[in-house]
C-alpha cells in the first residue's frame, strides 16, 4: 500500500503521494485510503486529519491549531502544528517530528509559540518562532509536564504535572522492589482507565523569555487534583488578567468522599501572598472553567447546582471580583452552556449551546442579560473565539469532521478557514441526513435523525439500525465520530434511526431528567416509537432491523434484548454496556453516578426508586428471554463499566444457546483509540450485522 502524506502550501492543503523513505520514518502520514467506490470504509475513516485546539494570535490575524493523523501500519497517531493566515487563508506547517506537539499557544507578545513536546524524552515546554523556526526547549522539569499557560504580562508561566503523594508497597517495603501488589485503603483507587497513583498539581515559575525559575506548587502537596479527571484540561486553570493570581478548578475531596460528590469549586491563588480563597464556596455542584473579562473585574464560569448530579443544567454565572456578587444569567434559558469566551470589550460572552440536537453559537449581553442565537443550521459548533466583528469557530456535522470557520458575529454567516479534509470529502458520497419528529407514547414530540445510505434508491428495501445513545445523557446532535460514525454505517447499506429519546439534552431540563431513576422506562418506549414508525417506510425492511449502542446505549441493547419476544430486532451489538446493575453499582469508579441514576445501593430495601431500578431495569433479570444473535464488545481498561459486565452478558448468551460473539480489547478503555483496533472494531461490527441482517 502506498503511503500518503499531507503537506501544506501557500493557499491550500495538497495531498502528496510520494515522500522519501527518510521523511516517511520521520513523521506519521496517512495511509492511502482504501476506497470502495466513493463511500466510506474503516481505512478511509482512520485517514481523516483531526483538527483540534484552535488558538488566535494576539494581533487577531492568525490561527494556530494541531492536526492529528493516524498510521494503520504504525498503529499510532502523530500531531503536528499549523497556522493559517485569516485574510489570505495561507497555511503553513510548523512542525515535522515523530513525537507530536500539544497544548500549543501564542506567547502574549505574539513573537513566539509555546508548545509541549517529548522530543527530548519527557514532555517539556518548547518555544519556536511563528514560522516554526528555531525551536528551543524552555523547561526541564523532572517527570515532564502535562500542560501550561503564560501569564498575560509574560513574567510567569504556570504548568501542571503529576505529583506522587501516597506511599506505595515499594515505599513501605523497599526490600520487595519486584512486588506488583497494591495496598488500598479507600475508594477512588482507579478512575475511568487509570489507577490513581498520583495527582495533577499546578506549579508557577518566573519566566524571563528564555528559561523558567524555581517552580512553586500552589496546591501545597494537597492530595487533590487540577485539572480534574477524567476530562478536565487547561480550560480549568487560568491567570487573572493582571497576572497576580491563578484561578483553578478543584474538587478538594479524597477517597470515599471524592467518589460520592461532584462538588468542585473555583479557587483563587494569590501569587505574592501564597494564599488561596474559595470563590464559589456554598455552590454544591460542578463549578468549572473560569474565564475573566479583559479588565479583570468579572469572572464567568460554568456551574451545576446539585451535588452528585453530573448531568445537571450547565449554567452561566458571572462574579463581580470586587464585591463577590454572583449573577445567574441563564436562569430563564432552558439550555446548557459551555465554552465561554468574553469579547475584547468585556461587554458580551459568547458560548456554545445545544438545542433540538444541533449546537450553535450564542451571545450574552452583560448589561441587558439578553441572550441571542448567532448561528443556524444542521451542524455542531464546538468552540468560539471572538475577534472583533468576526468569530473564529470550529464546527462539525454527521457528514464532516471538525474544521475552523470565520463567522460573522451579527449575521451568523460563515466561511471556511481550514480545509484539512477537503480532498477526502470531495471523493466521498455522503448519505442524506434527515430530521424527523415522532410522537411518543405519552404524546410528546421526539426528534429523530435518519441517515440514508449513499446513492439511496427509494425503490429498494434496506435493513435499518436503531442507534442507542450513551451517556445516558449524551447528545445525539450533529457529531462526527471515529467509531460510531453514522456515515460509515450508512455506507455499509443500512438506514440509521437515531432518536433523541428521553434523557438527552437540547430539549429542556424536564426532558433531560426523565431518565434518572427510570432506566428501562419511558426512554425505552421512545426508542420503540422511533423504530416502529420508521420501519413502516416502504424502503425499510421491517424484517431486517438491528439495535446497536455503547455505554448506556450498550445497556439499552441488553435491556431491549430481554424484551424482544416479538423478534422486532434480528441482531444486536452492545459495546461497554451495563448488564447487571447490582454488580455495576459496586464495580464502577464514580459512586455519585450510580447513586443518582440508579437511585442508590441495591441493599437499601427502603429505597423504592433503587429497588424498582434493580428489579425492573437490570438487563440480567430478563436474560432468560434472550432469543436474538448478539455481538458484545468490551475493553479491559474500562473502569467506568468494567469488562466483567460484558463477560457476564456473553457467558449468559452462550449458556442460553443464543448466537453470540465477544470482541475483547485488553488495551482499550471505554473507547477504542488505536488505529488497528478501531479498524478491527468496524470490520467485526459490520461482519456481524451483515451475517444476520443481509
Amino acid at each position: 500500500m502506498n503511503k500518503q502524506f499531507w503537506m501544506v502550501t501557500a493557499l491550500t492543503v495538497l495531498i502528496i503521494f510520494s515522500l522519501s523513505a527518510q521523511n516517511q520514518s520521520d513523521i506519521i502520514g496517512k495511509q492511502n485510503p482504501e476506497f470502495t467506490g466513493d463511500v466510506m470504509t474503516p481505512e478511509v475513516l482512520w485517514t481523516f486529519g483531526r483538527l483540534s485546539d484552535v488558538q488566535l494570535s494576539p494581533d487577531g490575524k492568525t490561527v494556530l491549531y494541531g492536526i492529528t493523523y493516524y498510521s494503520k501500519e504504525q498503529n499510532k497517531g502523530n500531531r503536528e502544528l499549523y497556522v493559517t493566515d485569516i485574510a489570505s487563508k495561507e497555511v503553513v506547517r510548523l512542525t515535522y517530528t515523530s513525537g507530536g506537539e500539544y497544548n500549543a499557544q501564542w506567547r502574549p507578545d505574539g513573537k513566539k509559540i509555546g508548545f509541549l513536546s517529548a522530543r527530548s524524552g519527557s514532555m517539556q515546554l518548547w518555544e519556536m518562532n511563528p514560522d516554526g523556526s528555531d525551536p528551543v526547549q524552555i523547561s526541564n522539569i523532572e517527570g515532564g509536564i502535562t500542560g501550561f499557560k503564560y501569564a498575560p504580562d509574560q513574567s510567569k508561566i504556570l504548568f501542571t504535572k503529576e505529583v506522587k503523594l501516597d506511599k506505595t508497597v515499594h515505599d513501605i517495603y523497599p526490600d520487595l522492589p519486584k512486588s506488583s501488589g497494591r495496598l488500598i485503603n479507600d475508594l477512588m483507587y482507579r478512575h475511568w482507565d487509570t489507577w490513581v497513583d498520583s495527582y495533577s498539581h499546578i506549579f508557577v515559575a518566573a519566566y524571563d523569555g528564555k528559561t523558567l525559575g524555581e517552580a512553586i506548587d500552589i496546591m501545597k502537596n494537597e492530595p487533590y487534583e487540577s485539572p480534574m479527571k477524567p476530562f478536565g484540561g487547561m480550560e480549568q486553570i487560568t491567570f487573572t488578567p493582571d497576572s497576580k493570581a491563578i484561578a483553578y478548578t478543584c474538587r478538594k475531596k479524597k477517597g470515599k468522599e471524592y467518589s460520592l460528590s461532584t462538588n468542585s469549586d473555583i479557587y483563587l491563588y494569590d501569587i505574592a501572598t501564597k494564599k488561596t480563597v474559595n470563590l464559589t464556596k456554598g455552590m454544591l455542584g460542578y463549578d468549572v472553567n473560569p474565564v475573566f473579562s479583559p479588565d479583570g473585574t468579572k469572572m464567568a464560569w460554568e456551574s451545576m447546582e446539585r451535588d452528585g448530579y453530573e448531568s445537571d443544567k450547565n449554567r452561566l454565572f458571572v462574579m463581580d471580583m470586587a464585591t463577590g456578587e454572583k449573577t445567574y444569567f441563564t436562569k430563564n434559558f432552558d439550555q446548557n452552556v459551555h465554552g465561554l469566551a468574553w469579547d475584547k470589550k468585556g461587554k458580551s460572552i459568547y458560548f456554545i449551546s445545544d438545542w433540538h440536537a444541533v449546537d450553535d453559537i450564542y451571545r450574552l449581553d452583560i448589561k441587558s442579560g439578553k441572550i441571542v442565537k448567532i448561528t443556524e443550521g444542521i451542524h455542531d459548533y464546538t468552540s468560539v473565539i471572538p475577534n472583533g466583528k468576526k468569530l473564529i469557530a470550529t464546527k462539525m456535522s454527521m457528514s464532516q469532521p471538525i474544521e475552523a470557520y470565520l463567522v460573522d458575529a451579527k449575521k451568523g454567516t460563515e466561511e471556511p478557514l481550514t480545509f484539512v479534509n477537503k480532498e477526502l470529502l470531495d471523493r466521498l458520497t455522503m448519505g442524506k441526513v434527515e430530521k424527523r419528529w415522532v410522537k411518543t407514547t405519552d404524546n410528546k414530540q421526539e426528534l429523530v435523525w435518519v441517515i440514508y445510505p449513499p446513492h439511496f434508491d427509494p425503490s429498494k428495501k434496506y435493513p435499518a439500525l436503531l442507534y442507542c445513545q450513551g451517556g445516558p445523557q449524551g447528545t445525539v446532535s450533529q457529531f462526527w465520530s471515529y467509531r460510531w460514525n453514522f456515515q460509515m454505517m450508512a455506507a455499509n447499506g443500512y438506514i440509521i434511526v437515531a432518536p433523541n429519546r428521553r434523557g438527552l439534552p437540547g430539549f429542556g431540563q424536564e426532558w433531560l431528567e426523565e431518565i434518572s431513576g427510570d432506566y428501562g422506562g419511558q426512554n425505552m418506549k421512545d426508542y420503540f416509537s422511533a423504530i416502529d414508525l420508521l420501519k413502516k417506510e416502504p424502503f425499510i425492511d421491517e424484517n431486517r432491523l438491528g439495535a446497536v449502542g455503547a455505554s448506556y446505549g450498550g445497556y439499552s441493547v441488553y435491556w431491549i434484548a430481554g424484551h424482544n419476544q416479538s423478534k422486532r430486532f434480528k441482531a444486536f451489538i452492545a459495546h461497554d454496556g451495563m448488564f447487571n446493575l447490582e454488580s455495576q453499582y459496586l464495580e464502577t469508579d464514580e459512586m455519585w453516578f450510580v447513586n443518582w441514576d440508579l437511585g442508590g445501593p441495591f441493599w437499601d430495601k427502603n429505597n423504592e426508586i433503587a429497588q424498582r431500578t434493580y428489579r425492573e431495569a437490570s438487563p440480567h433479570r430478563f436474560v432468560q428471554n434472550w432469543n436474538t444473535p448478539i455481538l458484545i464488545i468490551h475493553g479491559q481498561k474500562d473502569y467506568r463499566i468494567p469488562v466483567t459486565e460484558g463477560m457476564q452478558a456473553f457467558d449468559a448468551a452462550v449458556l442460553l444457546n443464543v448466537p453470540a460473539q465477544f470482541l475483547y480489547f485488553p488495551d482499550e478503555n471505554h473507547w477504542v483509540l488505536k488505529p488497528q483496533n478501531g479498524i478491527l472494531w468496524q470490520r467485526t461490527f459490520f461482519n456481524w450485522l451483515d451475517k444476520w441482517l443481509k
